[in-house]
């Protein structure tokens, strides 16, 4: 295996930047050239028509059937002017990925001849295979039915694959039965959940005129980059996603400098091309940059609705990789691909604006304003202590578990950092029990110090140990995985939320009803839940041992795995949840918990067979070919009449010897414990088990593995080393 490793980096010294020609130099005489967007609906649609469509995508209801063949004769005939000939569905599996199935325009005439069709029906509902999507118990496998839906308020969009192209449409998906068995589906009722409980809010207490409010996301998006010729030589990258083996580089990140570094060329074509891409499908990427670690860098748009910002970077993960191919490339989002270097996020910066243009988590100068940046804002921290077991769940993976607490990212304590200044303004209207609002031009609460205090946009440093920061007009989620798929955290966050914004309404017109004058009633409830949730404001050093120490006495959760995070989805608490405000059903809740004890099951055991089969058949042969020689050579200093009793060589030849039995014994264990494991029949007990009992396995067979790389001759070693993977130049 050797040859192959040094056949891969022979490759390697062949490559130079792909030839590239930009569309254009001015980004925007191509931006969204490849979306069924706002413009060209307007241009290609009768003004009747794209009136009902549009109001339907801003305010909700059904399409009618006419507008819908409209829509799809306009969409056809857009998205074949642009040389599609085929069509699909876009929907996001519980699988973390998308998945798509292609139908061509055309369909055969009784005469034998063909025509390019594509009707209303085909658009708004398909009926694909669910056989083998997950459906945690939902379905049986021989019930192959499922049904797409058309999502109309994201954009379709068409996918160019060398010289094929096909029109994209997103859509939900859900079961014969009626259950999603998507993230988009839960997604978007989360989203409508959160939109009715601000506007209510805002409506009734600060502005009439907010008659909707959408949540925005902005998803930063960390990577690596290999040449694909040494991703193919590891099959622990092709297959687990990440390096099982690989001793730490004599040079990794310690001395800072690739972080914002100039971009190698290599990377930096690719980078340009993947923008062009994503551009064209309507993605405002405007940000690029090298992170912390050598071979990992970051991409990040501009804040979207959380809807098409999600669909965004699934699509953009997907182009992504689709680009790399095309310069040699491989992609890796596995939150921790290489051991001894960062991980990778993908930073969720969230916040909620009004259809009137205000961002209701930016502070102002203005007091007023400020009494409604801080009723969204303390009910966000109130949001997350009530439920901060559930926001700990909704990022879990065994991927993630690689990189949380791994003092390179956020650790598995969720808490809530905000700064010294907004910090002081919190304890101060906590402190005083006396407010008095002076009404006049401007409203200001008397509370000791003369009035709210303008809060400056850029009130404090960040904090990059906290896992969910507020960065100025914004909370910045940082624990969400650089692979995730980042639905999953925004249903959690965007419901708990709407549900905080429903009590706090609750609770502030019991104060009014009893006499209270509205400002009045909003200050003490404020204060009442700054008290409560105190506990999760945390401004310190998240790696700290003492911040361990102290997050226990505050009644913190701090679960450091998956299995024990995933509890958190099926109390009765979070039920309560989701199903009074009609998210999740019960069944589908209990099904996506089984889904991620069985993702997790299989991610370990995928792992696990990977490790073995490399440490049985690809190191052990190895060292004890070099150690052959290594006893060779020892033979023949015997025989010329050297004392070889004090020979280093020997301690060399015996620590192979020890290290290839410890290998060998702790891969049989792991073996074993992975078939008791698979006897389980609970998918709970059973991640259990190959958490605690298989995993157990793995750093002990790793460390053994590691130090017989520093043993090996070079030239003997099968495994691209960390060296040659991680300094593309």
């Amino acid at each position: 295996m050797s040859k192959i490793r040094f056949t891969a980096l022979a490759e390697l010294q062949k490559r130079k930047p792909v030839e590239l020609t930009p569309p254009s130099s001015k980004i925007s005489s191509f931006y969204g050239a490849n979306i069924f967007g706002r413009e060209t609906m307007r241009s290609t649609l009768s003004s009747d028509i794209f009136e009902q469509l549009t109001r339907t995508i801003d305010k909700g209801g059904k399409i009618e059937p006419h507008v819908a063949e409209a829509v799809a004769s306009a969409m056809k005939s857009w998205a074949m002017g642009k040389g599609a000939t085929h069509y699909t569905h876009w929907f996001q599996p519980l699988t973390g990925a998308t998945a798509e199935k292609h139908d061509a325009f055309f369909e055969p005439s009784g005469d034998g001849r063909t025509i390019e069709k594509f009707k209303g029906s085909a658009l708004v509902q398909q009926e694909p295979d669910a056989s083998s999507f997950p459906s945690g118990g939902i379905r049986n496998t021989f019930e192959a039915r499922g049904y797409t839906a058309w999502d109309p308020t994201s954009p379709a969009f068409i996918i160019e694959n060398g010289h094929a192209r096909t029109l994209c449409i997103p859509t939900i998906f859900v079961s014969y039965t009626g259950e999603a068995l998507d993230y988009k589906a839960p997604l978007l009722k989360a989203l409508s959940f959160v939109d009715r409980a601000a506007t209510e809010v805002c409506s009734e207490y600060f502005d009439k005129n907010v008659i909707k409010v959408n949540a925005s996301l902005g998803i930063e998006q960390e990577y690596f980059l290999v040449d694909r010729a040494l991703y193919s030589a590891r099959p622990d990258l092709v297959l687990a996603g990440r390096s099982l083996f690989g001793h730490t580089s004599a040079k990794g990140q310690q001395l800072e400098d690739h972080y914002f570094g100039a971009i190698p060329s290599r990377v930096h074509t690719f980078m340009v091309e993947f923008e062009t891409e994503a551009l064209k499908l309507g993605i405002p990427i405007r940000t690029r940059h090298n992170e912390v670690a050598p071979g990992q860098y970051e991409c990040a748009p501009t804040f979207e609705e959380v809807n098409l910002a999600v669909d965004h970077n699934q699509l953009l993960m997907d182009v992504m990789e689709r680009v790399a191919e095309r310069h040699a490339f491989k992609v890796l989002l596995h939150e921790k691909p290489f051991a001894g270097v960062n991980g990778s996020g993908k930073h969720n910066n969230w916040s909620l604006i009004t259809n009137t243009g205000k961002n209701l988590l930016a502070p102002s100068s203005k007091p007023k304003e400020n009494l409604q940046f801080l009723t969204f804002f303390v009910n966000t921290i109130k949001a997350v202590y009530e439920h901060n077991a559930l926001m700990r769940a909704s990022i879990a993976s065994a991927s993630n578990d690689h990189r949380l607490g791994a003092n390179e990212a956020p650790p598995a304590i969720m808490s809530v950092f905000i700064g010294t200044q907004l910090s002081e303004v919190l304890d101060e209207l906590e402190k005083n029990a006396k407010v008095k609002i002076d009404k006049g031009d401007n409203v200001y609460m008397k509370l000791g110090i003369s009035k709210i205090p303008a809060i400056l946009l850029d009130n404090t440093d960040r904090n990059r140990t906290s896992p969910f920061a507020f960065t100025g007009n914004k909370f910045e989620f940082r624990a969400v995985g650089s692979s995730a798929n980042c639905a999953s955290a925004m249903i959690v966050l965007n419901t708990i939320v709407a549900q905080q914004l429903v009590e706090f309404k609750r609770d502030v017109d019991k104060l009014i009803t009893k006499g209270q004058k509205k400002e009045v009633a909003i200050i003490n409830i404020l204060r009442e839940y700054i008290k409560t949730s105190k506990h999760i404001r945390f401004e310190g050093n998240g790696y700290s041992d003492e911040w361990l120490k102290e997050a226990e006495k505050r009644g913190l959760s701090h679960i450091r795995d998956t299995v024990g995070a995933l509890d958190a989805y099926l109390t009765p608490k979070t039920k309560k949840l989701f199903i009074d405000n009609n998210i999740f059903t019960d069944r589908e809740m209990e099904a996506r918990q089984e889904i991620r004890f069985e993702s997790y099951i299989k991610t370990i055991q995928i792992e696990a067979r990977v490790m073995g089969d490399l440490a049985i058949n690809h190191v052990i042969p190895t060292a004890i070919n070099y150690q052959n020689k290594l006893i060779t050579n020892i033979k023949g200093l015997k025989d010329l009449g050297f004392d070889i009793s004090d020979n280093p060589t020997m301690e060399t030849i015996k620590e192979i010897t020890d290290r290839i039995t410890t290998i060998k014994i702790k891969v049989g264990e792991m073996i074993e414990a992975r078939k008791v494991a698979n006897k389980i029949e609970h998918s709970k007990e059973m991640a259990e088990s190959y958490c605690h009992k298989v995993k157990a396995y793995f750093d002990e067979i790793r460390y053994n593995v590691d130090k017989l790389e520093l043993l090996v001759d070079d030239e003997d070693w099968p495994l691209v080393k960390y060296r040659e993977l991680l300094f593309l130049r």
